[in-house]
């Protein structure tokens, strides 16, 4: 059973390791995702152990050189904040308690803006209503047409804007050989 514990608590580290940068490898983990684990948890309560207790413990776990902390740091970490977290328990018990917050836990986003739905915001983004220049900018579908948009562009084709039977002379002076009869 302690096995399945530790691959559940290190699939938790490595998904909290790798949480907001794209470069990261998930073996090591950077204090401000340390602080996010210890929030997103509840190991934080705000009385036993604050964001301040777990910035001390991060810095105390890592090596002096280092930014990040291992698996084997983090466990280390984690028990300190256990043993202050649960002081009335003993050391494994507490350490065990903490195990059980975090085990199979995801980085919570939250916070992230979401677009509002307002009939005025819609009325105002509808690209059918818009006249004049800023029609130009949008294709049928109301995508922007990009610089095509708001550039002019000039048209080197040669035909006259708005030419009914535009590309029709190439047509006409490069029609295939008829086969004569004998």
């Amino acid at each position: 059973m302690i096995l399945l514990s530790l691959t559940a608590l290190e699939e938790s580290f490595r998904r909290f390791a790798i949480h907001g940068d794209t470069r990261a490898t998930g073996k090591d983990m950077h204090g401000k995702n340390w602080s996010k684990l210890c929030k997103d948890c509840g190991v934080i309560d705000g009385k036993t152990v604050t964001l301040t207790d777990v910035d001390i413990v991060f810095s105390k776990v890592k090596k002096k050189s280092c930014r990040t902390i291992t698996y084997d740091e983090f466990k280390i970490a984690l028990g300190e904040l256990a043993r202050k977290k649960y002081k009335e328990k003993t050391g494994e018990e507490a350490e065990a308690e903490v195990y059980k917050l975090i085990e199979g836990k995801t980085p919570v986003i939250a916070g992230v803006t979401r677009a509002v739905a307002s009939p005025t915001v819609n009325r105002l983004t509808d690209t059918t209503k818009f006249t004049g220049s800023h029609k130009e900018r949008f294709d049928n579908t109301g995508r922007g047409k990009g610089k095509a948009g708001r550039v002019d562009l000039v048209d080197t084709s040669g035909y006259v804007s708005g030419y009914k039977h535009q590309g029709s002379y190439e047509k006409k002076v490069t029609k295939p050989p008829m086969a004569k009869p004998m």
